[in-house]
């Protein structure tokens, strides 16, 4: 017999051989027939899989973002038996689950695959599908692995040569068979509708010096009516994409003169980057900010003491050589290095402490041409950043307030839908990180109790700290149900002894500070990104480039127009007068579409009346009013929007 603990704690015994299954069938047919994968001792299994030990079990549904994993993962299986059959020669490499949905990459040789094809794959695939065949899992010595696919398949060659031996597993449904560690759903016949949705090139190990493979994208479902609802939603995104909105509203531009993933930002953008940033300015200042500025690049040697010259120069623009002899610099990557050079600039004491540094810095990082993404995935981007040094007693206070800080940002910009991630060293890698272990312990425990303290909804994730530092992540999901990092706070023990930063300890003593790296946006382009795909380009009133578009019957009402725009902008509500010799009912639909917040008409009884006529974005009609009334009425909605930060 085995004892299995179930996550409410309590324990059951079976059988041993028993299956995650037959677990499910003591508790009720219904989730028997709803299980589709499993976790057994932190390990992903098949709800078939026989358990022989005792042990902790989770089952997982559709429901569950472990079971979605699963029957994508299976279904990237599907559509690699489909590419196999409708184009002869294909060669496999990897094909893994994402955030929704799946993708492989695949080498077609002379094949292509473009729209007109998706229809005849998602017909293979449903036909594989209905089959209902059992993915089954088996184990394979080295050799026999490296025998069933050398003279066929060098990418899978090179993966099982990267393998150690007693590691390697296949899975078989059909008559497919798939190097694979597992994690499937119990059989194909599962899957009910499927999507092709894309096709893109991407190079063999991410590197551009390889040769370029296809990347086929899909999604699966266990329903058609789910497949419907998330069509639905990607024409909404579609609709929503901050590249399409972002020259709808004239915010920022791209040139291939300039370079790729460098935008430029027009005069509205730069508006509205101008007021975030003094929104974030004055909160921080509320907090004992000082705002510092830093150089766009730094010598070499600054990165290699910091150790981000090991861990991300590939990722970095090359040298910059100067005639002098051995002198090079590098574009900056991060801030972090020159802020602990402007900390140890002058000797502190234990009385200074904390030191809060902050900058809107620009960096630049070289992502490869095929992973750049309008504003989310760019070559120069600003970020947030600011450092906090403060010794280890103030450590626990300090990161509190920055969660305050984020948690402020996010309520003022309508983020309500949030989790936080405490991301975590992998204990199996430890090679990935630098630094003591005592330290990383308890720096990861600063930021677990930070959390509890601040009753955040959080989770743990094992492998995503930053190689010099936990941290945590705020998860934010979009108006769309889409999730994104936004704003992430690291503790940080390491810097501070590669830089050799002191303070003087009341004891007389030299000790060493702790840093908090943070920055609540993270980068302005790509918070711009996903701010204006989360509200469709309606930001909050505050933040819009122009408020109120003034809008004359005629030209005879000119003169008034101006003056209501001259008695706004003494309440410092900005707008503009639309004067053109156009109707007013095009004027209307194109201030629409340009998503002004307000639209005043004015014609001859306004102007006798000393009144405009109210019009909302997307409510229409608001009634006649005084001018003075109405800049009450945006002047409290501002206020309403945008609290002072210690309100919160």
């Amino acid at each position: 017999m085995i004892v299995i603990t179930l996550p409410d704690g309590s324990q059951k015994s079976f059988d041993s051989g028993s299956t995650p299954v037959d677990v499910a069938k003591s508790i009720s047919e219904g989730l028997a027939r709803n299980v589709i994968s499993a976790t057994f001792n932190d390990t992903v299994v098949e709800s078939s899989t026989p358990l022989l030990t005792n042990g902790k079990l989770v089952l997982h549904t559709w429901n569950d973002a472990a079971g979605k994993k699963a029957f994508w993962h299976s279904s990237a299986h599907i559509l690699a038996q489909a590419l196999e059959s409708l184009y002869p020669g294909v060669k496999l490499w990897v094909g893994p689950a994402i955030e929704r949905g799946f993708y492989y990459d695949v080498d077609l040789n002379d094949q292509t695959i473009s729209e007109k094809d998706f229809k005849a794959i998602e017909d293979k695939m449903l036909e594989i599908a209905r089959g209902k065949h059992e993915f089954k899992m088996r184990q394979s010595s080295k050799a026999d692995a490296l025998a069933f696919y050398r003279g066929i398949n060098d990418y899978k060659v090179a993966l099982v040569e990267g393998l150690e031996e007693g590691t390697i597993t296949f899975c078989d449904h059909d008559n497919f068979t798939d190097l694979c560690r597992g994690g499937h759903i119990p059989n194909t016949g599962i899957v009910k509708a499927i999507k092709i949705l894309s096709v893109a090139g991407a190079y063999y190990k991410g590197d551009e010096n390889n040769k370029q493979l296809t990347r086929v994208y899909g999604i699966s479902f266990p329903k058609q009516k789910d497949l419907t609802e998330y069509l639905e939603l990607l024409e909404e995104a579609k609709k929503r994409d901050h590249r399409k909105l972002g020259k709808e509203l004239d915010l920022f531009t791209f040139s291939p003169k300039v370079g790729q993933g460098l935008p430029l930002w027009l005069p509205k953008g730069a508006a509205l980057r101008e007021r975030l940033e003094n929104f974030l300015k004055a909160a921080q200042k509320k907090a004992g900010y000082e705002m510092v500025v830093t150089p766009h690049i730094g010598q070499k040697e600054l990165y290699v003491t910091s150790g981000h010259f090991d861990k991300y120069g590939e990722d970095s623009f090359q040298s910059i050589k100067t005639p002098n002899e051995g002198e090079e610099f590098m574009l900056k990557p991060m801030n972090c290095p020159h802020h602990c050079e402007i900390y140890n600039s002058k000797p502190w004491s234990y009385k200074d402490l904390p030191k809060r540094f902050a900058e809107f810095g620009t960096v630049y990082r070289y992502e490869q041409s095929g992973e750049l993404h309008g504003l989310t995935r760019v070559r120069g981007f600003t970020q947030d950043d600011a450092h906090i040094f403060c010794t280890p007693d103030q450590l626990d206070q300090e990161f509190m307030e920055v969660i305050d800080l984020v948690l402020y940002v996010f309520g003022s910009l309508g983020f309500d839908n949030f989790t936080a991630q405490v991301s975590i060293r992998d204990p199996h890698k430890p090679e990935k990180y630098i630094g003591d272990v005592g330290n990383w312990e308890k720096a990861e425990n600063a930021i677990i109790n930070a959390a509890k303290a601040k009753k955040l909804d959080y989770v743990i994730e094992e492998g995503e700290a930053a190689f010099y530092g936990p941290k945590l992540d705020f998860m934010v999901k979009d108006a769309l149900g889409r999730s994104w990092q936004l704003g992430t706070i690291q503790v940080d023990y390491n810097l501070p002894e590669r830089f050799d930063l002191s303070y003087k300890g009341n004891d007389n003593e030299l000790h060493r500070p702790v840093m908090i790296h943070r920055a609540p946006f993270g980068s302005m382009e790509r918070f711009i990104a996903i701010l204006l795909e989360h509200t469709g380009g309606n930001f909050p009133l505050w933040l819009m480039p122009e408020q109120v578009n003034i809008l004359s019957l005629s030209e005879k009402y000119e003169k008034y127009a101006e003056k209501v725009l001259h008695l706004l902008e003494i309440d410092e509500i900005r707008a503009l007068v639309d004067n053109r010799n156009e109707t007013i009912g095009k004027k209307i639909r194109e201030s629409e579409m340009n998503k002004f917040p307000y639209m005043l008409i004015v014609g001859e009884q306004e102007a006798q009346d000393g009144t405009v006529s109210v019009r909302r974005h997307g409510q229409g009609d608001l009634g006649t009013m005084s001018v003075s009334k109405f800049a009450e009425m945006v002047t409290a909605e501002v206020k309403r929007d945008i609290k002072e930060f210690k309100e919160v």
